[in-house]
């Protein structure tokens, strides 16, 4: 997460463009011309006033001069616009906050091999959309064997029990079989954010899950979709947080790094799966597996 864009004054060479840097403007036609795109919708019906309108928003959002590039009626009651302008503001770039990824990714064979060693046990995982998220392709791309972005899921890594419990899986449900399978991790994926459901959704699986185990004995718990910063993790309740982009291998490195003894993140230890869990939901639900 950014912090507000700075406007105090810099030379030109500082704002050219360069990567190196520290202030840089927008690209769009030439090097620091300063052009954005923004799209977004009006309640109005499309016409000619609909489009003054949309120039309007823009210019109070500080494009000067703005131009509507693309206007497209949805329904008899709202539109639809691209607008396409110059905006003045700078981007600081040694203002700009980034979560670097504290633990290197590992290949499947290197996955494996620490499992092993380190657990002598498979690492259970349990996976699954909640609530009303019927979207499994993020589930899926991380989870199922055909992966993603080049990299297979974590159904290929041999020292990896998944169960995939798929879309639309209620919270009890989830930790039911959390509970039943003595589970190591918990992957949710949430892409439904209207009226930010994949927020309240997360916290609820999260409030579940602290309810149900001791915090000894807790699973670790993840989540990933589009629409979440890795720095929600907190807001959340969850330990990770993974955003667009992320890859099978950089799931499995991180369950790596957070449950396997020799690897483990200093203020989490690695529950003992032999010994019964104190359960606040019935283990014998019944979710389908679709794994």
């Amino acid at each position: 997460m950014s912090s507000p864009v700075t406007s105090s004054p810099v030379t030109s060479k500082q704002v050219s463009g360069s990567a190196s840097g520290p202030v840089v403007r927008p690209y769009g036609d030439t090097t620091g011309d300063g052009m954005v795109q923004l799209s977004f919708t009006l309640p109005i019906p499309h016409d000619r006033r609909a489009e003054g309108a949309a120039l309007q928003l823009a210019g109070r959002m500080g494009m000067d001069p703005a131009m509507v590039v693309h206007a497209k009626a949805m329904g008899p009651d709202f539109t639809f616009f691209v607008v396409y302008g110059r905006v003045s503001h700078l981007v600081d770039l040694d203002h700009v906050e980034v979560i670097e990824r504290e633990y290197p990714v590992l290949g499947p064979k290197e996955v494996n091999l620490a499992i092993r060693r380190g657990l002598r046990r498979r690492l259970v995982v349990v996976g699954a959309c909640v609530g009303t998220d019927a979207h499994t392709v993020g589930i899926d791309a991380i989870l199922n064997v055909k992966g993603f972005a080049g990299e297979k899921g974590l159904e290929y890594y041999r020292e990896i029990k998944v169960v995939n419990l798929g879309a639309q899986v209620a919270v009890p449900d989830l930790v039911a079989r959390a509970l039943a399978e003595r589970a190591d991790a918990i992957l949710v994926s949430q892409v439904v954010t209207q009226r930010d459901a994949h927020i309240h959704g997360t916290q609820e699986m999260s409030a579940a899950f602290r309810e149900a185990y001791d915090e000894a004995d807790r699973p670790l718990l993840v989540v990933g979709g589009p629409r979440f910063a890795e720095s929600m993790a907190a807001e959340l309740g969850v330990d990770r947080v993974f955003g667009r982009g992320t890859t099978p291998g950089e799931v499995a490195s991180y369950l790596v790094h957070a449950l396997v003894p020799d690897r483990s993140v200093p203020h989490r230890s690695v529950p003992d799966r032999s010994a019964p869990t104190r359960a606040a939901y019935p283990t014998d639900a019944t979710t389908e597996r679709t794994a």
